[in-house]
């Protein structure tokens, strides 16, 4: 058994303190509660299948982890978590036929290795507004059944939930390395100091300030992305599929007439959580072009999350640089919901010594970091 502090609770930081919490470690999880927190803030799609992203280090990772989704959501519910924010409901990817052509088409050569992903199906614009029913008339879509929802909010919750009982602590504050000859040996928090075995970033947006007392800067930025939550006077949604729509585009239905649309992808925004006027006007204009049927939804609100980035767009996970006892995970950018809980296994497994089902070589840390001149 190992003593392992884990900086940030978002859906790495509470997968990684599940899963060592579950393998018997002594787990203590901090967070201190930062705005816009991605996690939070987010609805996620789990449909890594038709993505148009080539690169192959980048699929391994999605496809893991949406196939690793239904064991951690048994493994959940048998710890007594009936609200995981997750549910297999499919998805219409809403486009013009020669995008849907090419979305078939490379669904089609994956689906073989990833079972996972369920039946494929295209459909014309009636028999996707038959599934839908906010969709209009122009376009067609391709349905996978496989795909999911996910409650960022809801399943970090529960992740946290199912680690307190078995064991793991949860401190809120302000963590800061203890430094002992150059290397991280424990946190100060709360003006309480802490030593561990192991310690694991996974602070998100925010993960590069807790590096510069080592003289390292961590290459991750935030991308501010704002999302829309919408009250549709249908009550039946529970089961509707998502949709994806043109511009990067998504609608989640969500229980009793929820609509979650999103989310703009802004870079050089800081940690600027306000709503604007042309963030909104964004998701509504693109939103309300494929599905007109959401107009007469209520708007009820919006909520800012921030992503952590890298200029490479790859997540990392690795031991940190020249530090024998501190381990980091992030980067997932718009892919922190579908890979988040299968990375954050993958991270405590890495920091106990366990062997990982992933090849992290190709998610290489190294690349993150440099020295502060």
């Amino acid at each position: 058994m190992k003593s392992i502090i884990i900086i940030g609770s978002g859906i790495v930081g509470a997968s990684a303190a599940y899963y060592a919490a579950k393998a018997g470690n002594s787990v203590t999880l901090i967070d201190r509660a930062d705005r816009g927190q991605a996690t939070g803030a987010a609805a996620g799609i789990v449909c890594p299948w038709i993505s148009q992203r080539r690169n192959q280090a980048w699929y391994r990772l999605a496809s893991n982890g949406a196939a690793y989704y239904p064991v951690l959501i048994e493994e959940l519910e048998a710890l007594g978590e009936k609200e995981t924010g997750y549910k297999q409901v499919g998805i219409v990817s809403i486009h013009e036929e020669s995008k849907l052509d090419k979305m078939e088409q490379k669904a089609r050569e994956r689906q073989a290795g990833s079972p996972e992903m369920g039946e494929l199906e295209r459909l014309t614009p009636e028999q996707t507004k038959a599934r839908f029913p906010y969709a209009g008339d122009r376009y067609g879509s391709l349905y996978v059944s496989g795909a999911a929802r996910v409650d960022g909010g809801a399943i970090r919750d529960a992740l946290i939930r199912s680690a307190k009982r078995l064991g793991a602590t949860f401190i809120q504050g302000d963590a800061k390395l203890l430094i002992e000859a150059g290397q991280a040996t424990g946190v100060e928090v709360n003006g309480e100091s802490l030593a561990a075995d192991r310690i694991i970033s996974a602070g998100g947006a925010w993960a590069a300030e807790l590096f510069k007392p080592l003289g390292l800067h961590l290459k991750v930025v935030p991308q501010k992305a704002q999302i829309l939550h919408l009250q549709s006077a249908d009550t039946g949604t529970g089961d509707w599929p998502v949709a994806m729509v043109p511009f990067g585009q998504y609608i989640v239905p969500f229980e009793d007439g929820r609509i979650v649309a999103g989310a703009t992808h802004e870079n050089n925004a800081g940690f600027d959580d306000k709503l604007t006027a042309g963030g909104i006007f964004h998701i509504l204009e693109k939103t309300l072009d494929v599905a007109p049927g959401l107009a007469a939804a209520e708007f009820t609100g919006a909520a800012t999350g921030f992503r952590p980035a890298t200029l490479s767009a790859l997540p990392f996970i690795g031991q940190v640089p020249g530090q024998a006892q501190l381990f980091a995970a992030n980067a997932l950018g718009a892919s922190g919901l579908t890979a988040g809980p299968y990375l954050g296994m993958q991270l405590a497994k890495l920091a106990t010594g366990e062997t990982t089902d992933l090849d992290i070589g190709l998610y290489d840390i190294e690349e993150a970091f440099e020295e502060i001149k």
